[in-house]
């Protein structure tokens, strides 16, 4: 394969993990973004648009492509396997972020660590926990229309623009992760309109701000999102495991290793390929 076709597949593979990351539960598009070493120039292209504008738009295309291909892709599996499988889909989940978490770690020290930067890392890990903790009394089942899929695309912006963020979660608090899923499988404007527009104002909207924040203070920001990282993944993982058999724990725990596995590969895919 040549370089320059290889290259391409590789940002279009990028962009289907990333897509996953708007619909599966506890994985964060803008984390994987992250690992994947393209989030700070998503950012920097989404903050300056004008500058280096053709060669962004020919980097970013397959990207783009990749991540429509994935969250259409998922859509018309992850119902169905959350409905019959949940707890041990969710232990999948769970081992996909730890196999990701020492990559985080290290992008997170990139530029050196202090006391200070871990006391934000715990301080972020407390008040996501407690911010996730209390989100199904927060966020009660909400009726779903033009607005609410609005704000569920803001949602699934601010799951770009803040690494770590898993959109996912508050919309099964919200009780509109199911028919966000039915609606992208079954192409409803209706559901997918108002979602790309919330998004796509959300992410241009706050990308500037993003961008401003990690000239000033990578490592601070980093180690931020390195916390609501660790309490999402704390938050999902189950607790109900009634009508459980020796075979279900089995498989549960295989899933959580096969899960690390993926997570690790996906975070050594930038260096491998630089």
């Amino acid at each position: 394969m040549e370089k320059g076709t290889r290259e391409w597949f590789l940002r279009f593979v990028k962009g289907m993990f990333i897509g996953s990351g708007f619909i599966l539960p506890g994985v964060s598009g803008g984390a994987l973004a992250a690992i994947f070493g393209i989030y700070e120039r998503i950012i920097s292209f989404l903050a300056h648009i004008t500058k280096d504008f053709k060669e962004n738009v020919r980097f970013f295309l397959p990207i783009g492509l990749g991540g429509v291909t994935g969250v259409f892709l998922l859509s018309f599996g992850v119902s169905f396997l959350l409905g019959t499988y949940e707890v041990m889909i969710m232990w999948f989940f769970v081992g996909c972020i730890v196999g990701t978490v020492p990559a985080l770690w290290k992008e997170a020290g990139r530029e050196g660590r202090s006391n200070r930067d871990i006391m934000i890392l715990i301080g972020s890990f407390v008040a996501g926990y407690l911010f996730l903790w209390q989100g199904s009394s927060l966020f009660s089942e909400v009726q779903q229309n033009f607005w609410t899929w609005l704000i569920a695309g803001g949602l699934i912006g601010l799951g770009m623009i803040v690494p770590g963020l898993s959109p996912s979660n508050f919309l099964i608090y919200m009780g509109m992760y199911k028919a966000m899923s039915d609606g992208i499988k079954e192409l409803n404007i209706s559901v997918i309109v108002p979602i790309g527009i919330g998004g796509i104002v959300t992410v241009l909207g706050l990308s500037k701000m993003m961008d401003y924040i990690f000239s000033k203070a990578y490592a601070q920001l980093f180690h931020f999102i390195l916390g609501i990282v660790f309490a999402s993944t704390v938050m999902i993982i189950p607790t109900d495991y009634a009508g459980f058999t020796g075979m279900n724990y089995v498989a549960s725990f295989l899933l959580l290793l096969a899960g690390i596995a993926l997570g690790a590969w996906m975070s050594r895919l930038e260096e491998t390929y630089k």
